[in-house]
């Protein structure tokens, strides 16, 4: 690859993909090349063939580029937002600072309330995590009418302005047709749509008797997204919201659907992303991610947990959690985070917090299993803060060293020894090892 090739001054190109196909290695490509320690050249095929995206809208400066797929270190994201009853916009980029801080990987603006456009617009200008929106929600807030008097033009337009204001991917719920339609009337499901654009694609289809405008305006909406670089994440409208709906033929189907999307998106030289289920059983997860990659041609997997049990309201970040590690271990590589509210409330800054740790978790423990370089590094460093007893290090090294610090200054031995803790004091394995292999004695009385 020569210099000229590397800066991509002689190559014109319009999306990453395009660029890739062309050998060109933008800024991004290297830039994401350099964080997963991986040779441009095959970081460029990944992308090339669409087994890689790295959303950029050329329109958003301050961004950290971040590379999505299975091949890559397993991201996550952060879904935040206002709502009728939680309406503070300052309170939200509070939210936004702080998962930023804890590493999440991207923005996913899901606001429903208010003036939505120049929330959407400060996120593009100060966050440098990818910013995500789902066009159909802010539909109705945008024209502030009722969602059955929109038209499909509406949703086209909507799709434009979010692409002309920054944002890097959109959700849509494009693979949910008029057939999909008549299979949620026949009862096949507990659970019906728990997807929120989904349901409201549902909402318009009943009301009007038209198609799908995601559907039926597809090849508009990736011109669109070609033109601006955005990266088309496919909604799964009728991903299982129970485990009893989980892998049923709703679901399938759909995916087939969205597999067929992908290969069109891709003639566009657009990114796509694939979104999956929400709650699986344990032993169906893997197959679940298996399944995917067949039927989608190995585009990046993008799944909420998956939750794997339904009765855990109030600790759904550890159920995602769980779930989330075997889906990343087996093929997912973007990771929605849960937090304690979910199913409960709009989630707080603490449950913002709690949420991105239980992911982070979730995908460091999936790139350790999948051997990814460098993925266990931190852990054995870890190691050798803990055989040391140097706490400070085992701060630095901690996914959230702040609540590590706290637990311990909170709970000092009484003696105030500083190289043990308040759970063994002198008895502390580690110490009478180190003692031990030194020719020490032990005191501990």
């Amino acid at each position: 690859m020569n210099d000229k090739e590397i800066s991509g001054a002689e190559v014109p190109w319009t999306t990453q993909m395009d660029a890739a196909r062309k050998g060109v290695a933008t800024p991004q490509l290297l830039a994401v090349a350099e964080k997963e320690r991986m040779a441009p050249e095959r970081l460029m095929a990944l992308v090339a063939e669409g087994k890689a995206a790295i959303p950029a809208n050329r329109a958003h400066a301050c961004l950290s580029p971040e590379g999505i797929g299975s091949a890559l270190r397993t991201k996550i994201n952060v879904n935040l937002g206002v709502s009728r009853d939680c309406r503070d916009y300052e309170v939200e980029m509070e939210k936004v600072k702080s998962a930023v801080e804890l590493g999440a990987d991207a923005i996913m603006d899901l606001s429903s309330h208010g003036d939505t456009r120049p929330f959407r617009r400060k996120l593009v200008a100060e966050c440098p995590a990818m910013i995500g929106t789902v066009p159909v929600y802010d539909a109705v807030i945008h024209y502030k009418r009722d969602l059955g008097t929109l038209t499909a033009r509406d949703f086209v337009d909507v799709v434009r302005l979010h692409a002309e204001d920054g944002v890097d991917f959109v959700t849509l719920h494009c693979g949910i047709t008029r057939k999909t339609v008549e299979r949620i009337r026949a009862g096949s499901r507990k659970m019906n749509i728990v997807s929120r654009g989904g349901s409201l694609v549902f909402a318009w289809m009943s009301m009007t008797g038209e198609e799908n405008p995601f559907f039926e305006h597809y090849d508009e909406i990736l011109d669109i997204c070609e033109k601006h670089d955005v990266t088309v994440s496919l909604g799964d409208a009728c991903r299982p919201g129970c485990l009893a709906d989980a892998t049923d033929g709703v679901q399938i189907e759909e995916l087939v659907r969205l597999g067929e999307l992908t290969e069109r998106a891709w003639k566009h030289n657009v990114q796509v992303m694939v979104e999956g289920p929400g709650h699986v059983p344990l032993d169906q997860v893997a197959a679940n991610m298996k399944v995917q990659q067949t039927i989608c041609h190995g585009a990046p997997f993008y799944v909420l947990g998956p939750l794997v049990t339904d009765v855990a309201p109030g600790y759904d970040h550890i159920t995602a959690a769980i779930g989330g590690a075997v889906a990343a271990m087996s093929g997912a590589a973007f990771l929605c985070y849960v937090t304690p509210a979910e199913h409960l409330a709009l989630p707080n800054v603490d449950d913002v917090r709690q949420g991105i740790v239980a992911s982070k978790i979730a995908a460091h423990a999936a790139d350790i299993a999948k051997g990814l370089p460098g993925a266990r590094d931190r852990d054995d460093r870890m190691a050798d803060a803990r055989r040391k007893l140097d706490w400070e290090a085992q701060f630095a090294e901690a996914l959230d060293p702040a609540t590590a610090r706290a637990v311990r200054n909170a709970r000092l031995p009484e003696d105030d020894h500083a190289d043990t803790c308040s759970m063994c004091g002198k008895f502390c394995a580690v110490r009478s090892m180190n003692k031990a292999l030194a020719g020490e004695t032990i005191d501990i009385l």
